[in-house]
Protein backbone atom coordinates (compact mmCIF):
# COMPACT_ATOMS: atom_id res chain seq x y z
CA UNK A 1 0.00 0.00 0.00
CA UNK A 2 2.87 2.37 0.84
CA UNK A 3 4.43 1.83 -2.59
CA UNK A 4 1.09 2.46 -4.27
CA UNK A 5 0.58 5.68 -2.34
CA UNK A 6 4.11 6.78 -3.24
CA UNK A 7 3.44 6.14 -6.92
CA UNK A 8 0.17 8.06 -6.73
CA UNK A 9 2.04 11.08 -5.39
CA UNK A 10 4.62 10.84 -8.17
CA UNK A 11 1.85 10.46 -10.77
CA UNK A 12 0.15 13.58 -9.42
CA UNK A 13 3.35 15.56 -9.93
CA UNK A 14 3.90 14.16 -13.43
CA UNK A 15 0.38 15.16 -14.46
CA UNK A 16 0.67 18.50 -12.68
CA UNK A 17 3.98 19.34 -14.32
CA UNK A 18 2.63 18.30 -17.71
CA UNK A 19 -0.45 20.47 -17.25
CA UNK A 20 1.66 23.43 -16.10
CA UNK A 21 3.92 23.11 -19.16
CA UNK A 22 0.95 22.72 -21.47
CA UNK A 23 -0.77 25.81 -20.08
CA UNK A 24 2.49 27.76 -20.23
CA UNK A 25 2.74 27.08 -23.95
CA UNK A 26 -0.94 27.90 -24.45
CA UNK A 27 -0.09 31.26 -22.88
CA UNK A 28 2.22 31.79 -25.87
CA UNK A 29 0.03 30.07 -28.45
CA UNK A 30 -3.22 31.96 -27.96
CA UNK A 31 -1.88 35.53 -28.30
CA UNK A 32 0.44 34.49 -31.14
CA UNK A 33 -2.48 33.15 -33.16
CA UNK A 34 -4.63 36.13 -32.12
CA UNK A 35 -2.02 38.48 -33.57
CA UNK A 36 -1.79 36.48 -36.81
CA UNK A 37 1.59 34.79 -36.29
CA UNK A 38 1.84 31.41 -37.99
CA UNK A 39 2.42 28.70 -35.38
CA UNK A 40 3.50 25.40 -36.91
CA UNK A 41 3.93 23.33 -33.75
CA UNK A 42 2.65 23.12 -30.17
CA UNK A 43 4.52 20.47 -28.21
CA UNK A 44 4.58 19.38 -24.58
CA UNK A 45 7.88 17.68 -23.82
CA UNK A 46 11.05 17.09 -25.85
CA UNK A 47 12.62 14.22 -27.69
CA UNK A 48 10.71 11.62 -29.74
CA UNK A 49 7.07 12.40 -30.48
CA UNK A 50 4.66 10.03 -28.73
CA UNK A 51 1.50 11.46 -30.23
CA UNK A 52 0.60 14.33 -32.52
CA UNK A 53 -2.30 15.56 -34.56
CA UNK A 54 -2.50 18.45 -37.01
CA UNK A 55 -5.33 20.93 -36.73
CA UNK A 56 -5.31 23.61 -39.38
CA UNK A 57 -1.72 24.80 -39.80
CA UNK A 58 -0.53 23.68 -36.34
CA UNK A 59 0.71 20.28 -35.22
CA UNK A 60 -0.23 19.53 -31.60
CA UNK A 61 1.68 16.78 -29.82
CA UNK A 62 3.24 15.16 -26.79
CA UNK A 63 6.89 14.16 -26.66
CA UNK A 64 8.69 11.56 -24.58
CA UNK A 65 10.69 13.73 -22.15
CA UNK A 66 8.34 15.82 -19.96
CA UNK A 67 10.91 18.45 -19.01
CA UNK A 68 9.53 21.38 -20.95
CA UNK A 69 7.65 22.32 -24.07
CA UNK A 70 7.56 24.79 -26.92
CA UNK A 71 5.57 26.39 -29.69
CA UNK A 72 7.21 27.00 -33.04
CA UNK A 73 6.54 30.39 -34.64
CA UNK A 74 7.90 31.36 -38.04
CA UNK A 75 10.09 34.42 -38.24
CA UNK A 76 11.26 34.59 -34.67
CA UNK A 77 14.40 36.36 -35.90
CA UNK A 78 14.48 38.99 -38.66
CA UNK A 79 16.42 38.15 -41.83
CA UNK A 80 20.04 39.23 -41.98
CA UNK A 81 21.44 41.21 -44.88
CA UNK A 82 22.21 38.68 -47.58
CA UNK A 83 19.64 36.11 -46.48
CA UNK A 84 17.75 34.49 -49.32
CA UNK A 85 14.52 36.41 -49.98
CA UNK A 86 11.45 34.58 -48.80
CA UNK A 87 13.23 32.65 -46.07
CA UNK A 88 13.21 33.28 -42.33
CA UNK A 89 15.02 31.75 -39.43
CA UNK A 90 12.82 29.93 -36.93
CA UNK A 91 12.98 29.25 -33.25
CA UNK A 92 10.66 28.45 -30.38
CA UNK A 93 9.71 29.41 -26.87
CA UNK A 94 11.13 26.23 -25.34
CA UNK A 95 14.62 26.47 -23.85
CA UNK A 96 15.99 23.10 -24.95
CA UNK A 97 14.14 23.24 -28.28
CA UNK A 98 15.95 26.48 -29.05
CA UNK A 99 19.27 24.83 -28.31
CA UNK A 100 18.45 22.07 -30.79
CA UNK A 101 17.31 24.57 -33.41
CA UNK A 102 20.43 26.70 -33.14
CA UNK A 103 22.67 23.59 -33.08
CA UNK A 104 21.33 22.78 -36.54
CA UNK A 105 22.74 26.07 -37.78
CA UNK A 106 19.49 27.98 -37.42
CA UNK A 107 17.67 25.83 -39.98
CA UNK A 108 15.62 27.90 -42.37
CA UNK A 109 11.95 27.47 -43.02
CA UNK A 110 10.52 28.59 -46.30
CA UNK A 111 7.76 31.12 -45.90
CA UNK A 112 4.81 30.19 -48.08
CA UNK A 113 3.11 32.80 -50.21
CA UNK A 114 0.84 34.87 -48.03
CA UNK A 115 2.84 34.23 -44.85
CA UNK A 116 5.25 37.14 -45.31
CA UNK A 117 3.35 39.28 -42.80
CA UNK A 118 2.65 36.43 -40.38
CA UNK A 119 6.12 36.34 -38.89
CA UNK A 120 6.85 37.09 -35.27
CA UNK A 121 9.54 39.71 -35.82
CA UNK A 122 7.12 42.03 -37.64
CA UNK A 123 4.78 42.29 -34.65
CA UNK A 124 4.63 45.64 -32.85
CA UNK A 125 6.72 45.72 -29.69
CA UNK A 126 3.77 45.50 -27.31
CA UNK A 127 2.42 42.43 -29.11
CA UNK A 128 5.82 40.71 -28.95
CA UNK A 129 5.90 41.34 -25.23
CA UNK A 130 2.38 39.98 -24.78
CA UNK A 131 3.21 36.78 -26.69
CA UNK A 132 6.42 36.12 -24.78
CA UNK A 133 4.99 37.02 -21.36
CA UNK A 134 1.90 34.89 -21.99
CA UNK A 135 3.67 31.71 -20.89
CA UNK A 136 5.11 32.96 -17.58
CA UNK A 137 1.88 34.79 -16.79
CA UNK A 138 -0.05 31.55 -17.23
CA UNK A 139 2.21 29.93 -14.59
CA UNK A 140 1.62 32.89 -12.29
CA UNK A 141 -2.16 32.57 -12.71
CA UNK A 142 -1.98 28.84 -11.92
CA UNK A 143 -0.02 29.57 -8.74
CA UNK A 144 -2.44 32.30 -7.65
CA UNK A 145 -5.47 30.06 -8.23
CA UNK A 146 -3.92 27.21 -6.23
CA UNK A 147 -2.78 29.43 -3.37
CA UNK A 148 -6.16 31.16 -3.24
CA UNK A 149 -7.89 27.79 -2.99
CA UNK A 150 -5.54 26.62 -0.24
CA UNK A 151 -5.89 29.80 1.81
CA UNK A 152 -9.64 30.18 1.55
CA UNK A 153 -10.74 26.53 1.81
CA UNK A 154 -8.02 24.92 3.94
CA UNK A 155 -6.17 27.76 5.64
CA UNK A 156 -2.69 28.45 6.94
CA UNK A 157 -0.94 26.67 9.79
CA UNK A 158 -1.52 28.41 13.13
CA UNK A 159 -0.31 27.37 16.57
CA UNK A 160 -3.25 26.48 18.82
CA UNK A 161 -3.47 26.48 22.60
CA UNK A 162 -2.04 23.34 24.16
CA UNK A 163 0.83 20.94 23.51
CA UNK A 164 1.19 17.64 21.72
CA UNK A 165 3.64 14.87 22.62
CA UNK A 166 6.25 14.62 19.87
CA UNK A 167 8.24 11.73 21.35
CA UNK A 168 8.55 9.66 24.52
CA UNK A 169 11.92 8.46 25.84
CA UNK A 170 11.84 4.85 26.94
CA UNK A 171 14.73 4.99 29.42
CA UNK A 172 16.48 7.58 31.55
CA UNK A 173 19.69 8.77 29.92
CA UNK A 174 22.03 11.38 31.44
CA UNK A 175 22.45 14.51 29.36
CA UNK A 176 26.12 13.65 28.76
CA UNK A 177 25.08 10.43 26.97
CA UNK A 178 21.94 11.68 25.22
CA UNK A 179 23.73 12.48 21.96
CA UNK A 180 25.42 9.08 21.61
CA UNK A 181 23.15 6.54 23.26
CA UNK A 182 20.35 5.47 20.92
CA UNK A 183 19.12 2.23 22.50
CA UNK A 184 18.11 1.28 26.02
CA UNK A 185 19.80 -1.51 27.95
CA UNK A 186 17.71 -4.02 29.88
CA UNK A 187 18.77 -2.55 33.23
CA UNK A 188 18.23 1.10 32.25
CA UNK A 189 15.46 2.72 34.35
CA UNK A 190 12.30 3.56 32.44
CA UNK A 191 11.17 7.15 32.20
CA UNK A 192 8.10 8.28 34.14
CA UNK A 193 6.31 9.12 30.87
CA UNK A 194 6.95 5.65 29.42
CA UNK A 195 5.82 3.97 32.64
CA UNK A 196 2.67 6.10 32.80
CA UNK A 197 1.69 5.12 29.25
CA UNK A 198 2.04 8.51 27.56
CA UNK A 199 2.26 8.07 23.80
CA UNK A 200 3.51 10.21 20.90
CA UNK A 201 0.60 12.15 19.44
CA UNK A 202 -1.19 12.58 22.77
CA UNK A 203 -2.50 16.09 23.34
CA UNK A 204 -1.53 17.23 26.85
CA UNK A 205 -4.60 18.86 28.33
CA UNK A 206 -3.36 19.52 31.88
CA UNK A 207 -0.56 18.69 34.33
CA UNK A 208 -1.25 18.59 38.08
CA UNK A 209 -4.64 20.17 37.45
CA UNK A 210 -3.13 23.15 35.58
CA UNK A 211 -4.26 23.65 31.97
CA UNK A 212 -1.59 23.53 29.27
CA UNK A 213 -1.68 26.44 26.83
CA UNK A 214 1.86 26.27 25.41
CA UNK A 215 4.61 23.67 25.19
CA UNK A 216 6.63 25.63 27.76
CA UNK A 217 3.90 25.00 30.35
CA UNK A 218 4.73 21.28 30.43
CA UNK A 219 8.29 21.83 31.61
CA UNK A 220 7.33 24.55 34.07
CA UNK A 221 4.85 22.26 35.80
CA UNK A 222 7.06 19.14 35.80
CA UNK A 223 10.42 20.58 36.89
CA UNK A 224 9.52 21.45 40.52
CA UNK A 225 7.58 18.20 41.18
CA UNK A 226 10.42 15.73 41.74
CA UNK A 227 9.13 12.59 43.48
CA UNK A 228 5.51 13.77 43.47
CA UNK A 229 2.71 11.86 41.81
CA UNK A 230 1.28 14.06 39.08
CA UNK A 231 -1.94 13.61 37.14
CA UNK A 232 -1.33 14.16 33.43
CA UNK A 233 -4.54 14.48 31.42
CA UNK A 234 -4.10 13.67 27.74
CA UNK A 235 -6.52 13.60 24.83
CA UNK A 236 -6.05 10.53 22.63
CA UNK A 237 -8.31 9.81 19.65
CA UNK A 238 -10.73 12.42 20.97
CA UNK A 239 -11.00 10.82 24.42
CA UNK A 240 -9.46 12.32 27.55
CA UNK A 241 -7.39 9.99 29.74
CA UNK A 242 -5.90 10.71 33.15
CA UNK A 243 -2.44 9.16 33.57
CA UNK A 244 -0.30 9.27 36.68
CA UNK A 245 3.44 9.92 36.50
CA UNK A 246 6.11 10.62 39.12
CA UNK A 247 8.83 12.96 37.82
CA UNK A 248 12.36 11.98 38.82
CA UNK A 249 15.46 14.07 39.33
CA UNK A 250 17.68 13.99 36.29
CA UNK A 251 20.37 16.00 34.55
CA UNK A 252 18.79 17.46 31.44
CA UNK A 253 20.25 19.75 28.85
CA UNK A 254 18.97 23.30 28.93
CA UNK A 255 17.41 24.76 25.81
CA UNK A 256 17.17 28.29 24.54
CA UNK A 257 13.98 30.27 23.91
CA UNK A 258 13.79 28.82 20.39
CA UNK A 259 14.15 25.24 21.63
CA UNK A 260 17.81 24.87 20.60
CA UNK A 261 19.90 22.77 23.03
CA UNK A 262 22.49 24.94 24.80
CA UNK A 263 26.20 24.14 24.94
CA UNK A 264 29.17 25.85 26.58
CA UNK A 265 32.28 27.27 24.90
CA UNK A 266 33.76 23.79 24.61
CA UNK A 267 30.66 22.36 23.00
CA UNK A 268 29.55 20.44 26.09
CA UNK A 269 25.83 20.39 27.03
CA UNK A 270 24.73 22.92 29.63
CA UNK A 271 22.74 20.82 32.09
CA UNK A 272 20.66 21.33 35.19
CA UNK A 273 19.21 19.06 37.85
CA UNK A 274 15.45 19.18 37.56
CA UNK A 275 12.26 17.17 37.46
CA UNK A 276 12.17 14.87 34.47
CA UNK A 277 9.21 13.23 32.75
CA UNK A 278 10.73 11.94 29.51
CA UNK A 279 8.64 13.61 26.83
CA UNK A 280 9.30 16.20 24.20
CA UNK A 281 6.31 18.23 23.13
CA UNK A 282 5.41 20.54 20.29
CA UNK A 283 2.74 23.02 19.44
CA UNK A 284 -0.70 21.89 18.30
CA UNK A 285 -1.08 23.10 14.75
CA UNK A 286 -4.45 24.10 13.39
CA UNK A 287 -5.35 25.47 9.98
CA UNK A 288 -7.37 28.67 9.85
CA UNK A 289 -9.14 29.70 6.68
CA UNK A 290 -8.29 33.14 5.35
CA UNK A 291 -10.35 35.67 3.47
CA UNK A 292 -9.62 36.50 -0.16
CA UNK A 293 -8.10 39.79 0.99
CA UNK A 294 -5.21 37.85 2.53
CA UNK A 295 -4.27 36.28 -0.81
CA UNK A 296 -2.29 39.20 -2.38
CA UNK A 297 -0.03 39.55 0.65
CA UNK A 298 0.57 35.81 0.88
CA UNK A 299 1.27 35.50 -2.85
CA UNK A 300 3.67 38.44 -2.60
CA UNK A 301 5.58 36.76 0.23
CA UNK A 302 5.83 33.50 -1.71
CA UNK A 303 6.90 35.36 -4.85
CA UNK A 304 9.69 37.20 -3.01
CA UNK A 305 10.86 33.96 -1.41
CA UNK A 306 10.90 32.23 -4.80
CA UNK A 307 12.78 35.11 -6.41
CA UNK A 308 15.33 34.92 -3.61
CA UNK A 309 15.94 31.24 -4.31
CA UNK A 310 16.20 31.83 -8.08
CA UNK A 311 18.68 34.69 -7.65
CA UNK A 312 20.86 32.52 -5.42
CA UNK A 313 20.81 29.47 -7.69
CA UNK A 314 24.51 29.79 -8.71
CA UNK A 315 25.53 29.95 -5.05
CA UNK A 316 23.18 27.16 -4.00
CA UNK A 317 24.31 24.88 -6.83
CA UNK A 318 27.71 24.72 -5.14
CA UNK A 319 26.02 23.27 -2.06
CA UNK A 320 24.06 20.85 -4.25
CA UNK A 321 27.30 19.57 -5.81
CA UNK A 322 28.98 19.23 -2.42
CA UNK A 323 26.03 17.24 -1.11
CA UNK A 324 25.77 15.05 -4.21
CA UNK A 325 29.46 14.13 -4.33
CA UNK A 326 30.43 14.57 -0.68
CA UNK A 327 29.12 14.27 2.84
CA UNK A 328 27.25 17.57 2.96
CA UNK A 329 23.50 17.83 3.51
CA UNK A 330 21.03 19.32 1.04
CA UNK A 331 19.63 22.75 1.79
CA UNK A 332 15.86 22.28 2.31
CA UNK A 333 15.36 25.76 0.79
CA UNK A 334 17.56 25.05 -2.20
CA UNK A 335 16.62 24.20 -5.80
CA UNK A 336 15.26 20.79 -6.78
CA UNK A 337 14.56 19.08 -10.06
CA UNK A 338 11.27 17.60 -11.20
CA UNK A 339 12.60 14.30 -9.87
CA UNK A 340 13.00 15.89 -6.43
CA UNK A 341 9.50 17.34 -6.53
CA UNK A 342 8.11 13.93 -7.48
CA UNK A 343 9.99 12.28 -4.64
CA UNK A 344 8.63 14.80 -2.13
CA UNK A 345 5.12 14.17 -3.39
CA UNK A 346 5.56 10.41 -3.12
CA UNK A 347 6.94 10.67 0.42
CA UNK A 348 4.01 12.90 1.41
CA UNK A 349 1.31 10.55 0.14
CA UNK A 350 3.13 7.50 1.54
CA UNK A 351 3.22 9.02 5.04
CA UNK A 352 7.02 9.35 5.17
CA UNK A 353 7.02 13.02 6.19
CA UNK A 354 6.08 13.36 9.89
CA UNK A 355 4.39 16.76 9.63
CA UNK A 356 2.14 15.70 6.75
CA UNK A 357 -0.99 13.69 7.46
CA UNK A 358 -2.30 12.55 10.80
CA UNK A 359 -4.08 14.58 13.44
CA UNK A 360 -1.47 17.33 13.68
CA UNK A 361 -0.20 17.45 10.11
CA UNK A 362 -0.95 19.09 6.81
CA UNK A 363 -3.34 17.27 4.52
CA UNK A 364 -1.25 15.40 1.89
CA UNK A 365 -3.43 16.65 -0.98
CA UNK A 366 -2.97 20.24 0.17
CA UNK A 367 0.78 19.64 0.29
CA UNK A 368 0.69 18.40 -3.31
CA UNK A 369 -1.24 21.49 -4.38
CA UNK A 370 1.26 23.72 -2.60
CA UNK A 371 4.09 21.93 -4.42
CA UNK A 372 2.41 22.72 -7.74
CA UNK A 373 1.91 26.33 -6.71
CA UNK A 374 5.59 26.64 -5.77
CA UNK A 375 6.67 25.02 -9.03
CA UNK A 376 4.58 27.44 -11.10
CA UNK A 377 5.90 30.43 -9.18
CA UNK A 378 9.42 29.20 -9.87
CA UNK A 379 8.63 28.83 -13.59
CA UNK A 380 7.19 32.36 -13.62
CA UNK A 381 10.22 33.95 -11.99
CA UNK A 382 12.80 31.87 -13.84
CA UNK A 383 11.36 32.61 -17.28
CA UNK A 384 11.50 36.35 -16.61
CA UNK A 385 15.31 36.31 -16.49
CA UNK A 386 16.27 38.61 -19.41
CA UNK A 387 18.56 36.14 -21.17
CA UNK A 388 18.00 34.05 -24.25
CA UNK A 389 16.70 31.42 -24.71
CA UNK A 390 14.32 32.23 -21.83
CA UNK A 391 11.12 34.17 -22.48
CA UNK A 392 12.60 37.15 -20.66
CA UNK A 393 15.38 37.33 -23.25
CA UNK A 394 12.86 37.80 -26.06
CA UNK A 395 10.99 40.36 -23.97
CA UNK A 396 14.25 42.25 -23.41
CA UNK A 397 14.93 42.21 -27.17
CA UNK A 398 11.46 43.59 -27.92
CA UNK A 399 11.81 46.34 -25.31
CA UNK A 400 15.23 47.28 -26.67
CA UNK A 401 13.70 47.53 -30.15
CA UNK A 402 10.99 49.84 -28.82
CA UNK A 403 13.57 51.94 -26.98
CA UNK A 404 15.74 52.38 -30.09
CA UNK A 405 12.74 53.38 -32.17
CA UNK A 406 11.60 55.82 -29.51
CA UNK A 407 15.00 57.53 -29.43
CA UNK A 408 15.05 57.64 -33.25
CA UNK A 409 11.69 59.39 -33.32
CA UNK A 410 12.78 61.91 -30.70
CA UNK A 411 15.86 62.74 -32.75
CA UNK A 412 13.99 62.71 -36.10
CA UNK A 413 16.18 59.89 -37.36
CA UNK A 414 15.20 57.02 -39.65
CA UNK A 415 13.58 53.94 -38.15
CA UNK A 416 16.47 51.70 -36.98
CA UNK A 417 14.45 48.64 -37.91
CA UNK A 418 14.00 45.39 -36.03
CA UNK A 419 16.45 44.36 -33.34
CA UNK A 420 18.23 41.19 -34.36
CA UNK A 421 18.01 39.16 -31.17
CA UNK A 422 19.83 36.40 -33.03
CA UNK A 423 23.03 38.29 -32.24
CA UNK A 424 22.56 37.10 -28.69
CA UNK A 425 22.69 33.44 -29.77
CA UNK A 426 26.11 32.90 -28.17
CA UNK A 427 24.49 33.86 -24.88
CA UNK A 428 21.63 31.48 -25.66
CA UNK A 429 24.09 28.64 -26.26
CA UNK A 430 25.92 29.40 -23.02
CA UNK A 431 22.73 29.70 -20.96
CA UNK A 432 21.29 26.53 -22.47
CA UNK A 433 24.47 24.62 -21.69
CA UNK A 434 24.43 25.86 -18.10
CA UNK A 435 20.75 24.89 -17.74
CA UNK A 436 21.46 21.38 -19.02
CA UNK A 437 24.36 20.93 -16.60
CA UNK A 438 22.27 22.27 -13.72
CA UNK A 439 19.37 19.99 -14.59
CA UNK A 440 21.58 16.90 -14.74
CA UNK A 441 23.28 17.80 -11.44
CA UNK A 442 19.95 18.44 -9.70
CA UNK A 443 18.44 15.20 -10.96
CA UNK A 444 21.52 13.27 -9.80
CA UNK A 445 21.46 14.97 -6.41
CA UNK A 446 17.74 14.30 -6.01
CA UNK A 447 18.40 10.62 -6.66
CA UNK A 448 21.45 10.08 -4.43
CA UNK A 449 20.98 12.78 -1.77
CA UNK A 450 17.36 13.97 -1.76
CA UNK A 451 16.21 16.87 0.39
CA UNK A 452 14.80 15.62 3.70
CA UNK A 453 11.47 17.05 4.83
CA UNK A 454 11.35 14.91 7.94
CA UNK A 455 12.22 17.70 10.36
Amino acid sequence: MTVLLFLLGVLFVVLGVGLSIGLHEIGHLVPAKKFGVKVTQYMVGFGPTLWSRTRGETEYGIKAIPLGGYIRMIGMFPPRPGDKPGTLRVSSTGRFSQLADEARQLSLEEVKPGDEDRVFYKLPVHKKVIVMLGGPMMNFVIAVVLLTGILTTYGVATAQAGARVASVSECVVPASEAATKTTCAADDPKTPAFTAGILPGDEIVSVAGQPITTTADVGKLIRPRVGQQVDVVVRRDGVEKTLTATPIRNSVQQVGPDGTPLVDADGRPIVQETGFLGVSSGAIIGYERQSVTAVPGFVGEQLLATAGVVLKIPQKMVGVAQAAFGSGERDPNGPVSVVGVGRMAGDATAGKIPWIGGENGMDPFVFLLSLMASLNLALFVFNLIPLLPLDGGHVAGALWEGTKRGFARLRNRPDPGHVDVAKALPVAYAVSSVLIVMSVLLIYADLVKPISLGG
